[in-house]
C-alpha cells in the first residue's frame, strides 16, 4: 500500500473508480483513526461507533461507484458528513423506537412520517423497489446474502454477524462490500434503478 502514500485522496478515489481496489484501502488506511476517533466520542460506545464507521465506508463506496462522489478537496469532510448523518439517523431511530411522554414540551407525537399519507403511485414505486431488491438478494452468493440479510433485516452488528458466521469482522464488512457492489453491478445491468 505503500504506493499509494503519496497520492492524493482525489487520486486515490479516481484509481477506485478505475477498479484499483487497492486505493480504496489506502484510502480507508489514511481516513479511519480520525474518522473512528470522531464517531466514538460522539455516540461514547466502541461497538456502535464501529457498526457506523463501517456503515459509512459501505455508503461511501456505493457513491463513488455510483459515480455521486464530487471531488473537491475535500474528502475527509464529506466522509465525516456521511458519519455524522449515520448518527443521526441512528439516535433519530432510537428516539423514535423508544416511548416519549407528552408531558414533554419538544415532543410532537403527531409529527411522524408513518401517519402521513401516501399516494398510490408511491405505494407502487416503493412495492416495485423491494421487490426489485428481494430479487437481487437472492441472486448473490450465499455468504454475501448471509451477511447482507443479517446487517440489513436483522439489524446485526458486524460484530454479531462476524460470531455467527464464524468469520473475522474484516472479511464480514468485505462480504456486505461485494454484496453492494454486486447488487450495483446486477441493477446496473438490467436497468434496475434503486434508491440506496
Amino acid at each position: 500500500m505503500n504506493i499509494y502514500k503519496d497520492k492524493s485522496d482525489e487520486q486515490l478515489i479516481s484509481l477506485y473508480v478505475d477498479g484499483t481496489n487497492e486505493a480504496f484501502d489506502a484510502l480507508l488506511e489514511r481516513h479511519k483513526d480520525r474518522l473512528f476517533m470522531y464517531i466514538y466520542h460522539t455516540v461514547k460506545n466502541a461497538e456502535l461507533a464501529d457498526d457506523i464507521f463501517q456503515d459509512t465506508f459501505v455508503k461511501a463506496i456505493m457513491t463513488i461507484k455510483q459515480g455521486r462522489y464530487v471531488e473537491n478537496g475535500h474528502f475527509p469532510a464529506w466522509i465525516t458528513r456521511i458519519a455524522r448523518n449515520l448518527i443521526i439517523d441512528h439516535f433519530r431511530l432510537e428516539r423514535s423506537e423508544g416511548t416519549q411522554s407528552t408531558d414533554d414540551t419538544d415532543a410532537n407525537i403527531l409529527n411522524r412520517k408513518e401517519l402521513s399519507d401516501t399516494t398510490i403511485e408511491d405505494d407502487l414505486v416503493t412495492h416495485q423497489i423491494h421487490s426489485d431488491v428481494r430479487r437481487l438478494v437472492r441472486a448473490l452468493p450465499d455468504n454475501q446474502r448471509e451477511v447482507l440479510v443479517m446487517r440489513y433485516y436483522k439489524n446485526m452488528s458486524f460484530k454479531e454477524i462476524a460470531d455467527t458466521t464464524g468469520v473475522s469482522i474484516n472479511t464480514a464488512l468485505g462480504r456486505m462490500r461485494y454484496a453492494i457492489l454486486n447488487m450495483r453491478r446486477m441493477a446496473e445491468e438490467h436497468n434496475i434503478v434503486l434508491t440506496m
